[in-house]
């Protein structure tokens, strides 16, 4: 209760200062731990086959602890793949009880769910998944979802949910994958973002009408009670995409080691095709939509 009671008054703080004394200071941060992946996914930029990098242990500790000086109090592990990061006998496990050990409230791990990985030391597991068999293979490479499939169902963790990226090759399988997220035992939530462009992948960005067809569908289902996490005003927004960015509230430390305030497409000038929902929810959240400040307690605390 004193542990939720401390990370409540954090919270409060936090938003008390940045909503009405305009401090930009991270929540979460976002570390890439490795480029080196057991997949070549069609949306993605970061996999490196040819020459992989993986931060020494000493190295992710330096990089906490900048991310605490900075504020944030929730850290996200990414990769590549987080499951294949090794230094000499440390696994990203070690680095989950690493960040507890600092004082992060809580960490999660972003996998692709293509080796086993039972009993993780993380708060929370987010498993890409980007639809229901086929649909996900074309994505992800034949023969994905069956392992997915399996080493989800041995991993034996409570809080494990999924999180797909909506783009042309799987649209259609939205629902399909909601109904597959509602029937599953071992997953608790489904949340959906949608392809950000980056050169080369335009061709999976979903037309305008396409992506607001798909947004009513997610809406459609959590009004029946489906177990979507994202909230209707942070997806209502993800429409048009005509509301205030505030990416700060993520800090980003890459493979390379260089840190960034707001993600690399932001940088970039991405965000006319941004499809990350947690940039609508955020502002939802600023708007003082019930809805999604409780959503956001509830996944935070």
């Amino acid at each position: 209760m004193a542990n939720k009671l401390s990370q409540m008054c954090y919270l409060a703080q936090w938003f008390i200062r940045a909503k009405f004394f305009g401090r930009r200071a991270p929540m979460q941060s976002v570390l890439f731990i490795s480029d080196r992946c057991n997949l070549s996914c069609k949306h993605c930029s970061v996999y490196n086959h040819t020459n992989p990098t993986s931060k020494s242990y000493e190295q992710i500790r330096e990089e906490l602890k900048y991310c605490l000086s900075l504020g944030s109090r929730f850290v996200d592990f990414e990769g590549g793949e987080p499951f294949l990061w090794r230094d000499g006998d440390k696994t990203v496990d070690d680095l989950c009880d690493l960040a507890h050990e600092l004082g992060f409230y809580s960490c999660t791990i972003t996998t692709n769910a293509q080796k086993p990985f039972p009993n993780s030391h993380a708060d929370s597991i987010w498993v890409s998944l980007d639809g229901i068999g086929p649909s996900h293979d074309a994505v992800r490479g034949e023969g994905t979802f069956a392992r997915l499939e399996e080493n989800v169902a041995s991993c034996h963790h409570k809080a494990l949910s999924v999180s797909m990226s909506v783009n042309t090759l799987n649209c259609d399988s939205v629902p399909q994958l909601l109904e597959y997220v509602k029937n599953s035992p071992y997953i608790k939530s489904v949340s959906f973002n949608f392809h950000t462009q980056f050169p080369g992948t335009e061709y999976l960005t979903l037309p305008q009408d396409k992506r607001e067809q798909v947004i009513d569908t997610i809406i459609a289902y959590k009004r029946k009670g489906y177990p979507v996490m994202n909230t209707k005003a942070g997806l209502t927004r993800m429409k048009d995409l005509q509301f205030k960015k505030r990416c700060w509230m993520t800090n980003y430390v890459l493979t390379d080691g260089s840190k960034h305030p707001i993600p690399v497409c932001g940088e970039a000038g991405g965000c006319e095709h941004c499809g990350f929902s947690m940039a609508g929810e955020m502002d939802a959240v600023f708007n003082f939509c019930p809805e999604t400040i409780l959503a956001g307690l509830n996944l935070r605390v």
